[in-house]
C-alpha cells in the first residue's frame, strides 16, 4: 500500500516539476525574449483605440568580431492628432502647439477645419519630451498616441540590399531587398493589444517544446560586414564621380562559403526617406535584376574550359593575325593588331579576342556550350534577394560558330553581375560553384535560431584546372596589368579586367563609344578569402577597364588585407 502511495506521489511530483518547467520556460519567452514588445503594448494610455503598434523583426549586419550591428529595426515615438469637432479656436491652438512642434500653419488650419472628421494627424514621430509637453497642456481635442516605425540606422548603407517597408494595397510589408525576400520571417501577425496573461503563457506551448516546430517569425542575421560595406560604397562613389558613369556596382564575397561581405550600388538612396525619390528605379538592385554583356572577364572561364576539356594547355600557342573571319563576320583584337605566334598566357595578359575564339573552336561548340551552361549562366543563382533575373544566352544554342566565338570573350550573351560572380568564383574555389547569399542565421522569436543553408557546391572544373588558371591570372597581375604596377610582393592576387561594347537599344549592333567596364580578382590567390567584383556602366572619356577599375580594386584589396589581418602568402 505504501509502495503504491509513493508511486502516486512521485508521479504527481514529476507532473508538477514538468508543469513548472514549461511555465518558467514560457515566462522566459514572454518576459525576456518578447519583453520589450509587450512592455510597449502595455502602455494603454498612448495607444490609438483599435490600433496595434507596428511590429516587425530586425535585420542585422555582422562585423568581423561577430558583433551584430542593426541594419533595420524599430523606432518608437508619438503621433499627435486633433479632433476638429471639439476644437474651440484653431488659431490659438496652432500657436500653443507650434511652440513645441514644427507645424505648417496653413496645413494645420485646413485640418482643423474638417468638422466631420474626428481624427486628424498633425505630427508624427514626435520624441517623448515634446509629447509629454503636449500631454501636459491638457487641451481638449488634442491627443498623443504612441507609435513605432521602421528605422534604418545606416541610412544609405546597403540600401538596395536591405530594402524597405512600404504599403502594398494598404498592407505594410517589405517592398525591396531583404525586407521583401524575408517577409515571412520579418513580418508579424497582428495580435490583440490586451492579452489574458494565462492565455499568453500557455499559447504556443506546443510549438515551443516540439522539436523542429519553432515558428517562422524572427530576425535575420546577415554576412554583410558594415565597415567593408562602407569602404566598398565609398569606392563606388569615387568611380562614378571620377568617370561620370551611369551606374556602378560591386560585390565582395567569400568564394568558398558564398557569404557576401558587401554588396553595393551607386546611385543609391536613403532608406529612411525613400519617399523623396522621384523614380522607383533607384530602389531596384541591378546586381541581381539587370543583365549585361560582361566582356573580357569571361575569358578566364573560356581558358578554364579549354584546359579542363584537354583542348589546350597553358603552353599551347596559336597564330594571331589580329582578326579572324567567321560566318561572314570579322572578329578583331581590341587594337586590331596581330601578335603572330602567341601562347595561351598572352591571351589573358593582352586580352586577345582571337585567342578566346581559338580556344572555343578547339573545344568545339557543343562542349563549350555545355561548360558555359554548367556555370549557371542561364539560370538564377538562388541568391536571397527578390526579382533575380536569369541570363540571356540564346546565342549558345545557335547553329552558327560566330555566336560561340563572341561568347568566348563575353559578348553576345548577357548575365547578371551576381551570376558572373558565381561563375568566376569557381576559379577561386577549386573548380566549384556556390550559391551567393546574404543571410546567415534566423533568430526566431521563440528564442531558438537556425543557420540558413543553401545548395551544395557543384564541381564544374577539375581542381587542377582552377589552380592552373589561377596561376595564369596571378601572372596577369604581376606582369601585364598596368605593366605590373599593382603587383604585390607579399601577396598573390589573381585578377582580370573586362571591357564590353554596349548593344544598341532596339536595333542590331553596338555603340562605338559606350562601354561596360568590369573587373574581378581574388586574394590570396591560392587560398582566397575574398573575391572582389566591380563594374561601371558607360564611363565617360575612357576606353578600358584597366584605366577605371584597377586602382579601386587594388585599394579594396589593401583595405581587406589590413582590416582582416590577412597573412602574406609570398
Amino acid at each position: 500500500m505504501k509502495s503504491e502511495f509513493r508511486t502516486r506521489v512521485h508521479i504527481v511530483l514529476l507532473f508538477v516539476i514538468l508543469f513548472a518547467s514549461v511555465l518558467v520556460a514560457r515566462l522566459y519567452f514572454i518576459q525576456i525574449v518578447n519583453g520589450e514588445e509587450l512592455s510597449l503594448k502595455s502602455d494603454r494610455q498612448y495607444t490609438k483605440p483599435g490600433h496595434d503598434l507596428f511590429n516587425r523583426g530586425s535585420i542585422f549586419f555582422k562585423d568581423k568580431n561577430e558583433t551584430l550591428v542593426s541594419a533595420a529595426t524599430l523606432k518608437s515615438g508619438f503621433t499627435v492628432a486633433i479632433n476638429p469637432n471639439v476644437i474651440e479656436d484653431a488659431k490659438v491652438l496652432y500657436i500653443a502647439l507650434s511652440e513645441i512642434i514644427d507645424l505648417d500653419e496653413v496645413e494645420f488650419l485646413a485640418r482643423a477645419a474638417k468638422e466631420d472628421d474626428p481624427y486628424e494627424e498633425i505630427a508624427r514621430r514626435v520624441d517623448a519630451a515634446r509629447a509629454e509637453k503636449i500631454t501636459n497642456l491638457e487641451i481638449p481635442g488634442v491627443k498623443v498616441y504612441r507609435d513605432r516605425w521602421r528605422f534604418y540606422p545606416g541610412g544609405e548603407l546597403a540600401a538596395q540590399t536591405v530594402g524597405f517597408v512600404g504599403f502594398d494595397d494598404n498592407v505594410l510589408s517589405g517592398r525591396y531587398g531583404l525586407e521583401r525576400y524575408y517577409e515571412d520571417t520579418l513580418g508579424r501577425e497582428d495580435k490583440s493589444l490586451y492579452t489574458n496573461f494565462f492565455a499568453e503563457v500557455f499559447s504556443g506551448l506546443g510549438s515551443a517544446i516540439r522539436d523542429g516546430e519553432i515558428g517562422h517569425e524572427g530576425d535575420v542575421v546577415t554576412s554583410i560586414e558594415p565597415s567593408v560595406q562602407v569602404f566598398l560604397e565609398r569606392s563606388l562613389v569615387d568611380i562614378s564621380d571620377t568617370w561620370d558613369s551611369k551606374l556602378t556596382g560591386g560585390v565582395i564575397i567569400d568564394p568558398v562559403s558564398g557569404d557576401i561581405v558587401a554588396l553595393g550600388v551607386y546611385p543609391t538612396f536613403d532608406l529612411n526617406s525613400f519617399q523623396k525619390e522621384k523614380s522607383s528605379a533607384v530602389f531596384a538592385n541591378p546586381l541581381v535584376e539587370n543583365v549585361y554583356e560582361m566582356g573580357s572577364i569571361i575569358k578566364p572561364l573560356t581558358m578554364a574550359i579549354g584546359i579542363d576539356s584537354g583542348a589546350v594547355i597553358a603552353d599551347t600557342a596559336y597564330y594571331d593575325s589580329g582578326s579572324i573571319d567567321i560566318d561572314g563576320a570579322t572578329i578583331s583584337n581590341f587594337d586590331g593588331k596581330g601578335r603572330k605566334r602567341v601562347p595561351m598566357q598572352e591571351v589573358l595578359n593582352q586580352s586577345l579576342n582571337t585567342g578566346a575564339a581559338f580556344i572555343m573552336k578547339e573545344v568545339g561548340k557543343e562542349d563549350f556550350r555545355d561548360y558555359m551552361l554548367s556555370l549557371g549562366l542561364e539560370e538564377e543563382t538562388g541568391i536571397d534577394l527578390p526579382n533575380e533575373s536569369a541570363g540571356l544566352v540564346a546565342n549558345l544554342y545557335s547553329p552558327r560558330t560566330l555566336e560561340y566565338a563572341t561568347a568566348s570573350f563575353g559578348q553576345g550573351i548577357a548575365m547578371t553581375p551576381i551570376a558572373t560572380v558565381r561563375a568566376l568564383g569557381a576559379l577561386a574555389n577549386d573548380g566549384m560553384t556556390i550559391t551567393p547569399h546574404i543571410a546567415q542565421e534566423i533568430a526566431y522569436t521563440s528564442g531558438l535560431s537556425k543557420k540558413v543553408t543553401f545548395g551544395p557546391p557543384e564541381q564544374v572544373f577539375k581542381s587542377e584546372t582552377a589552380e592552373e588558371v589561377t596561376r595564369m591570372l596571378v601572372q596577369v597581375v604581376d606582369e601585364a596589368l598596368l605593366d605590373g604596377a599593382v603587383k604585390r610582393d607579399r601577396y598573390s592576387v589573381a585578377a582580370k579586367t573586362g571591357t564590353a561594347q554596349i548593344a544598341k537599344s532596339g536595333e542590331r549592333g553596338y555603340y562605338d563609344d559606350r562601354f561596360l567596364h568590369s573587373f574581378f580578382g581574388y586574394v590570396p590567390a591560392y587560398d582566397p578569402q575574398f573575391l572582389v567584383f566591380l563594374f561601371t556602366v558607360e564611363p565617360k572619356e575612357v576606353r578600358y577597364a584597366s584605366q577605371t577599375l584597377t586602382h579601386p580594386f587594388s585599394d579594396i584589396v589593401t583595405f581587406l588585407i589590413n582590416y582582416f589581418e590577412i597573412q602574406p602568402d609570398r
